[in-house]
């Protein structure tokens, strides 16, 4: 099974929001999401993006985190403790383009807010 570098940064975003994001870059282009990761509690999704995406990340509702950067690389286990993949590393192991993620979460939360001012 294939390993990711440890060398990328975490966007943490809402479920839902996530979820939706998920959807966005698969019906695009299927090999435009990286691994995701969610929380236990099912609260959060977790993107893997490159290196230095958090020193420019400013996606309202969203945290992207840092990581160390020290090389080493990772087993198919998450990464995080107390999540599991969404998406797990495969084929397509590479980090998610950042641009192409702040894209797809713009276009899931104006899908969101649409549909809950239909309630």
């Amino acid at each position: 099974m294939p390993v990711v570098p440890a060398l990328w940064d975490l966007v943490t975003v809402p479920a839902r929001q996530g979820l939706e994001a998920v959807d966005i870059l698969r019906r695009g282009a299927g090999d435009a999401v990286g691994p995701v990761l969610h929380d236990d509690g099912c609260d959060t999704l977790g993107f893997l993006v490159p290196p230095g995406t958090a020193a420019g990340w400013d996606v309202p509702g969203s945290t992207c985190t840092e990581t160390d950067g020290r090389g080493l690389t990772l087993p198919p286990l998450p990464p995080v403790e107390g999540s599991d993949w969404l998406l797990p590393p495969g084929e397509a192991d590479l980090a998610t383009d950042p641009a192409v993620l702040r894209a797809a979460l713009g276009e899931a939360a104006r899908m969101i807010e649409a549909a809950d001012s239909c309630r």
